[in-house]
């Protein structure tokens, strides 16, 4: 916004300069902030005087007949956003202009709030955007990445839902809150992101040489959380929704006020609170299965073309219980849950939170810089810290251990980060980053169980380098590498026997501290260097139709768990193990995507295959008896493996109102070295959706969604294990795969205009509409119980 002092000063200077000789000069160029070139067509207008030039082909232009004085220019162009500029002359003079011809990157957030959906942005990239998000405002963001054609979730319960893409998850699948990568033991299977799904304005799902940006060993994808982007105007708004669920009897209460000013200065608060009691099946009430659940996040900051800074904070708290039919007290038990299937615990409805629960609360704070430099491109700094606390309550535990965890961790990440953008290259974009984080993980001795995972100090560091060519304007290129070190120094204790079992003493005696007789202290150090390398080529015959290959190789270096697991995991209910001869992990994955965009049809079509060398996989080899009761026993081990897959999504507008959405994903993983299929892939899945819309009546909305999950037929063979009722071995049905199922969902809505710019939009969603009975094979749970049946949702949202 022109100030007023400058308006006075060159209006005073006109005044005092009446008599003077004006006869002065002021030439100068307009040229493109980015690669300096000469801007042809851009207007430069005197604002107090009706004088105005044009640039020639050569970005030149002249002002004749100044006077000496101050004088404020308008200088626009039809490409570029307008500015202005003061100027002071007493001479002839000459300057520089530069002008954002990259309108578009000013524009974002007009573009990528129009998405649909399932939007596919890129050969490589699928989109959710905020409309879709509100939906899932009490539930989670596995649940809503669902929606994108490739990605499952692997459960346990209905409260624990973690992404699979592509038939990969956990330290395989990277998730980015607002440019931060989560560090909040994502290598649990029953280890759900913490984030809170409210607090992101769009989520995008990445692949190919742009993840590389990220890490190297996001194989399976990049998860990114993205908030809002503020425009520089004087303005404030916000938004309450409130969700209630019958399935559970609770509900999910969320606000939102944001706050812009002229200057670019920007400030933001969120926060949602979600409270739900024990679900319920079909059949039956689901013991212990209620949630709570608090996020807030704070973001202050100052954005323009040229330069910003921001500010981001944000915390997380979750209180999970774990359904109490999950954990047992022996062997016998465990058979008769998991070949039965029958929960063995089915008691009145209850908000408590009782054992087994776990607690997670996560800090995550952030502060970056970015400066343009005229010619170059764009850098950018940042710094983010964040501290994630778990605590695991286990049930089978003495009097004077109630309410003292089973697990207590305490991991902090501090990382910074450095990217430089060059983009003065017409039709090219080059971008290089570096990267370093510290990271300290903190086992409390004081829980009275074994821990699972060892104190360790974890260093890392990383550089990469990725170009975006349009080599013509059919054909664009991109590709990059990565380089990471990572250190691991752990102080781990092992008991001798287990030591001897696995016949570490040979590999590794050298990392023994101390023989305290039954157990061992040692210190492992771990080293590891990982390089990756992305390509992809896209094709553009015209403005329907999008054709691109991708080709990628990463590595992926072992986390703590697959290295240093070493007792029962409590809220997972199983015994897990890991193994130091367990090294990184290599995947070489070519993929092939077809789009095609018309007035009417979107369809987008995308086959894969992933060849893995040294597949790090957990599964189930046995039963072990601990004082706790009798669990199984999963083993970390690596494999070749190879995963064949095929993505389809289409979307089509029958009508102005009526539009319907078509999905299928299917993916098949095996065993190489065993000659078998792979544990946990999803089973082949189709969604179908119809939506009516009637604007001209409060954006009145129906829609009806079937989704269909086929049976898994192809898993791993299932145990044996000794049964002392029995007294002989029985086979345990741990890997058999439940039966095919389908579900219906039902949704309406209204929108109402309350008062100037306050709206209220009202939707009732119905899910699992038939109360159908089933069990899905990628939830840990299906051993001992249904999934949950008919859920009625009602969410009131008002815009403000």
């Amino acid at each position: 916004m022109r100030t007023l002092w400058v308006h006075l000063l060159v209006l005073l200077s006109a005044n005092v300069v009446s008599a003077q000789q004006c006869d002065l000069v002021l030439s100068g160029k307009v040229l493109d902030f980015h690669d300096q070139s000469p801007l042809s067509g851009a207007v430069i207008e005197v604002t107090a005087r009706d004088l105005y030039a044009q640039t020639d082909p050569l970005g030149s232009f002249t002002l004749k007949g100044l006077c000496p004085g101050v004088y404020e220019l308008q200088v626009s162009h039809p490409e570029c956003s307008t500015i202005f500029r003061v100027v002071e002359i007493s001479e002839d003079s000459e300057i520089k202009i530069s002008l954002e011809h990259h309108i578009e990157e000013l524009e974002e957030v007009l573009v990528t709030g129009e998405s649909d959906p399932n939007e596919v942005a890129s050969q490589a990239e699928a989109v959710l955007n905020t409309e879709t998000l509100r939906e899932f405002s009490g539930a989670s963001l596995g649940d809503a990445l669902k929606r994108i054609s490739g990605v499952n979730s692997i459960n346990t319960g209905s409260n624990i839902v973690k992404p699979v893409i592509q038939g990969l998850y956990g330290s395989r699948v990277i998730v980015m809150n607002n440019e931060v990568r989560m560090q909040d033991m994502e290598w649990g299977e029953e280890h759900a992101p913490t984030v809170d799904i409210n607090a992101a304005d769009r989520v995008r799902v990445l692949k190919g040489s742009s993840a590389l940006r990220y890490g190297s060993d996001a194989v399976g994808g990049i998860i990114l959380m993205e908030g809002s982007l503020f425009p520089a105007r004087d303005s404030i708004w916000g938004a309450t929704q409130i969700t209630g669920n019958t399935n559970g009897r609770g509900g999910t209460i969320g606000s939102e006020v944001n706050r812009t000013w002229d200057s670019g200065m920007y400030a933001s608060v969120q926060g949602s609170y979600r409270r739900s009691g024990d679900l319920e099946a079909p059949d039956y009430l689901l013991t212990n299965t209620g949630t709570q659940q608090l996020g807030l996040s704070l973001e202050v900051g100052k954005r323009s073309f040229t330069s910003g800074w921001n500010v981001y904070y944000s915390y997380f708290d979750t209180d999970i219980a774990v359904l109490r039919s999950s954990h047992i007290g022996n062997v016998d038990d465990l058979i008769r849950s998991i070949n039965s299937g029958e929960p063995e615990f089915i008691e009145p409805f209850s908000y408590d939170l009782a054992e087994p629960r776990q607690e997670v609360n996560h800090h995550l704070g952030k502060a970056e810089y970015f400066r343009r430099i005229e010619g170059v491109g764009k850098w950018e700094i940042q710094y983010d810290f964040q501290r994630n606390r778990r605590f695991e309550f286990d049930i089978n535990r003495s009097s004077s251990d109630i309410g003292r965890p089973a697990i207590d961790l305490t991991l902090t990440t501090h990382t910074l980060q450095s990217f430089l953008t060059i983009d003065k290259f017409s039709g090219r974009k080059l971008e290089f980053g570096i990267s370093g984080r510290y990271q300290d993980n903190f086992a409390n001795p004081d829980t009275g169980v074994r821990r699972l995972i060892p104190d360790y100090d974890r260093y890392e560091a990383g550089a990469f380098g990725a170009l975006e060519w349009e080599l013509s304007p059919f054909w664009v290129f991109d590709g990059g590498m990565r380089l990471d070190f990572s250190r691991i120094d752990a102080r781990k204790f092992y008991r001798t026997s287990r030591w001897n079992e696995r016949g570490y003493q040979e590999d590794f005696g050298d990392i023994v501290v101390e023989d305290l007789g039954t157990q061992l202290l040692t210190n492992p150090v771990l080293d590891y260097t990982t390089f990756s390398v992305a390509s992809g080529l896209s094709w553009i015959p015209d403005t329907q139709w999008t054709v691109g290959v991708n080709l990628s190789a990463s590595q992926r270096a072992p986390n703590p768990a697959e290295l240093f697991s070493d007792g029962l995991h409590h809220s997972a209910a199983r015994i897990e193990l890991g193994d130091l001869r367990i090294d990184k992990e290599t995947s070489y994955k070519g993929a092939i995507t077809a789009n095609y965009n018309s007035q009417k049809l979107s369809a987008e079509v995308t086959p894969y295959y992933n060849y893995i060398s040294d597949f790090i996989l957990l599964e189930p080899e046995g039963v072990e008896f601990t004082i706790r009761g009798a669990f199984p026993v999963w083993n970390y081990r690596q494999t070749n493996a190879a995963l064949l897959g095929l993505d389809v999504n289409i979307n089509y507008e029958w009508t102005d109102m009526l539009s319907s959405q078509h999905q299928f994903s299917l993916v098949k993983g095996r065993d190489l070295d065993q000659d078998g299929p792979l544990i946990n892939i999803p089973a082949a899945n189709t969604r179908n959706a119809v939506q009516l819309e009637l604007e001209e009546l409060n954006n009145l909305r129906f829609g009806l969604e079937s989704r269909y999950v086929f049976r898994q037929n192809e898993t791993p063979e299932n145990i044996i294990v000794f049964s002392p009722e029995q007294n002989q071995d029985v086979e345990l049905e741990i890997n058999t795969a439940p039966p095919a199922y389908h579900l219906m969902n039902f949704n309406a809505g209204l929108d109402f205009e309350l008062s100037g710019k306050t709206t209220l939009a009202v939707n009732l969603r119905v899910q699992n509409l038939w109360n159908t009975s089933y069990r899905d094979y990628l939830n840990r749970l299906r051993y001992f119980a249904d999934s949950p049946g008919r859920n009625w949702v009602l969410d009131l949202r008002i815009n403000y």
